[in-house]
């Protein structure tokens, strides 16, 4: 058996970077047609901004914060075969402003009915099982034990989910900390624990399943979930203990990552991201996805490795000692199974 299915990580999920120009422009360089497109500013203190084929173009979310679904014309105005195109809005294509852009692919599509307890409501999807990625767009039910199909085929590892036309927090699951617990995206609490959101219920092959929480499934209330189960020397979705020392933790992925987000979940602090296309990121480029503040570089915090990563702080944001950290990650493979740290890059 291969040691992964997944040939060109790229071909899946693929960061890009652009400069606005304050009017119109095609961004490519993806490499596919993105299905779910973030879009931050590098050099302006702008928020972040999600899109998504299911909810549409031109219409957009901000992970940075719980504001309801905003539809601008122009913005982003289209899914291109190569990237995406951009209208003259100053948020994600500002004149002379750098942006970075984080895509992913999914592709089939369909519907269908919700399941489990109380009244099914109508959901609709995009899915990519080979890259274990998908989008869906449910309604809530406002019942516990309200289960929402996935399409992935195998077990998500990471959800968040989002109310569409309600101002709550982006909740997420992350099996590294278990079913009983919601880290939201958009602050740098430590997250919230108790049934209301994943009813304590692990999610399974076919569906996940919703409390009876405002944040995941009011009644009547529209919501997207974006969806990632692991596969092997293409992504992976842990958590790693912090040791406290410069010559921080090593966390090994099989791959190496070109997209690294990591969250301290004993202490507050932000969603920290790093990638491989942004310079300095060895040192670390450091950009939040919990705030709206400009990139900072050179700063030396984490480093990729051909097979993983590595802390290279005391700092709490990675690597206090004793302290719990879930990350998520996407790259490509190119080694073989040992667990040591090869050449950084």
């Amino acid at each position: 058996m291969a040691y992964t299915t997944i040939n060109k990580s790229s071909s899946f999920m693929n960061t890009v970077l652009y400069t606005g120009n304050g009017s119109t422009q095609s961004i490519t360089g993806v490499g596919f047609q993105p299905d779910m497109t973030w879009i931050k500013s590098r050099t302006g203190g702008y928020h972040h901004y999600a899109f998504d084929v299911i909810r549409g173009v031109k219409k957009w979310l901000s992970p940075s914060q719980t504001t309801t679904e905003t539809s601008q014309d122009p913005s982003l105005n289209t899914f291109d075969a190569d990237g995406f195109s951009l209208g003259a809005w100053d948020n994600i294509n500002e004149n002379a402003y750098n942006k970075v852009s984080w895509n992913w692919k999914a592709g089939t599509t369909g519907s269908g009915t919700t399941t489990g307890s109380g009244t099914g409501k109508a959901y609709s999807y995009s899915v990519n099982t080979t890259a274990g990625f998908s989008i869906v767009k449910f309604i809530g039910n406002g019942t516990a034990g309200h289960t929402i199909p996935h399409h992935l085929g195998t077990t998500p590892h990471f959800i968040i989910v989002k109310g569409i036309d309600l101002a709550e927090e982006w909740e997420t699951y992350h099996h590294g900390i278990g079913n009983n617990i919601s880290v939201k995206i958009n602050n740098n609490s430590t997250g919230d624990t108790g049934a209301g959101r994943w009813n304590s219920t692990t999610p399974t092959s076919t569906v996940f399943t919703l409390g009876n929480a405002n944040a995941t499934n009011k009644d009547g209330t529209n919501f997207i979930a974006y969806c990632f189960a692991e596969k092997t020397g293409y992504s992976k979705f842990g958590k790693y203990t912090g040791n406290g020392n410069a010559d921080g933790t090593f966390v090994y992925t099989g791959f190496k990552p070109s997209l690294v987000v990591y969250k301290n979940t004993t202490q507050s602090d932000e969603w920290f991201v790093k990638d491989n296309q942004r310079p300095g990121h060895n040192p670390t480029d450091l950009m939040f996805w919990s705030a709206s503040n400009a990139e900072v570089t050179n700063l030396d915090r984490m480093n990729i490795f051909s097979n993983g990563f590595k802390a290279t702080t005391t700092d709490k944001g990675a690597n206090a000692s004793g302290d719990t950290y879930i990350y998520i990650a996407f790259g490509q493979s190119i080694v073989g199974t040992n667990s040591t740290p090869t050449t950084a890059f």
